[in-house]
């Protein structure tokens, strides 16, 4: 573990080592070598409501916010479930998913306007914005 000292605060804090292996790339250097991808999503919710994202801000479950392996937080993508055409457009704030196959873990209210919500997950096509 590595510590991080902030002047401002004269506060050190212990840095978490990164939850994944997964490289992390610029916005423009994944949107510049992948235009597009796809996979399956999954979304998350009230278990999670209320807990601190791997950015640090608290999961809101209502907000149209996603996780993503490798993407930089802060990173807009739209996600277009690839079933029925609908797409929406969430922020990046958040790693994951680990479950085996999946791209992207949306928020409720994000897997709510793609219509994924009766089926847990969703073929999906990704976009970087």
């Amino acid at each position: 573990m590595k510590i991080v000292k902030t002047i401002a605060l004269g506060v050190a804090l212990l840095a978490a080592p990164a939850l994944t292996n997964a490289p992390v790339l610029s916005a423009e250097a994944f949107a510049g070598s992948v235009k597009a991808s796809a996979g399956s999503a999954s979304y998350y919710g009230k278990r999670f409501h209320g807990r601190r994202t791997a950015n640090g801000e608290r999961f809101n479950m209502n907000a149209m916010t996603a996780a993503h392996k490798s993407l930089p937080f802060g990173t807009k993508v739209r996600v277009t479930n690839r079933r029925n055409g609908k797409s929406v457009v969430v922020r990046i704030n958040d790693r994951g998913p680990y479950a085996h196959g999946r791209v992207i873990d949306l928020s409720r209210a994000a897997a709510s306007r793609i219509g994924m919500l009766s089926s847990g997950t969703a073929p999906v096509k990704l976009d970087i914005l």
